[in-house]
């Protein structure tokens, strides 16, 4: 690890601990979903405010891999935090109940997504905490999460790094091997994968954002023509939702 990506780390715990502070709550509350994102984002909480302060909470539904939620265990025990599983499936279930409700892939991880936020702030409402986010920046940029769902949070730790970076520091951390080495997927349906969804690798997405960042956001590459495309139309995700404070 160079020292640069060291410096962040650092200031990631210092950025953490002061929300925490300057909040007066006692402590975070983190969705896990057995991938690498979360864990490092759970290791990050764990060593800014000490792991006592951390709950982890897994949301599997009947689609969700039971091996993501073993690997969410192992995780907190690594880790030392506490750690809870609330199946999702009684929450979907009402939604099912409603009036016009249209099940696809699309609108039920949508769904999944928003619901898993719900679960996770009433639990931070509940015992005084902020809610940890999971994003990182490749994600952030191409627009790749679910508005007012896994993109909702208090504090948001990742959003600096990108997918390779948040690889180094789960070594650097000590991250379970089991979770780094597994797919990206965000569990959304049996056998989804993040790569194969967005059509494009995430090697392809960092190369091309680092690139886009150094060209004044002028692609240059077919791949960087892609990514660019992604990251415009995404646009609405990084911004606050259009009003006329200021002007009427």
């Amino acid at each position: 690890m160079d020292g640069e990506l060291g410096c962040r780390m650092g200031r990631v715990e210092q950025m953490l601990r002061y929300a925490y502070w300057e909040t007066r709550s006692k402590g975070f509350v983190i969705g896990l979903s057995g991938g690498i994102d979360s864990a490092v984002a759970a290791a990050f909480c764990c060593r800014a405010v000490g792991p006592q302060n951390v709950l982890g909470i897994s949301l599997p539904t009947a689609v969700s891999n039971p091996v993501d939620v073993e690997h969410c265990r192992e995780l907190c025990r690594v880790l030392g935090m506490k750690h809870e599983v609330i199946p999702l499936d009684p929450v979907l279930a009402g939604f099912r109940s409603m009036p016009g409700f249209v099940e696809t892939p699309y609108l039920l991880g949508n769904l999944m997504a928003r619901s898993r936020m719900v679960v996770l702030y009433y639990h931070a409402n509940r015992d005084n905490r902020l809610v940890c986010g999971t994003s990182n920046r490749s994600e952030y940029m191409i627009g790749y999460c679910t508005k007012y769902g896994d993109n909702a949070a208090d504090v948001q730790p990742l959003l600096h790094l990108y997918k390779s970076d948040i690889y180094i520091v789960a070594c650097e951390m000590g991250i379970p091997q089991a979770i780094i080495d597994k797919g990206p997927s965000a569990g959304l349906w049996e056998g989804q994968s993040d790569e194969k969804e967005i059509g494009i690798t995430y090697a392809e997405i960092d190369a091309s954002l680092r690139a886009l960042e150094l060209q004044e956001w002028k692609a240059k590459t077919p791949v960087e023509e892609k990514v660019l495309a992604l990251v415009k139309r995404s646009e609405h995700k990084r911004l606050g939702a259009p009003n006329l404070i200021g002007v009427l």
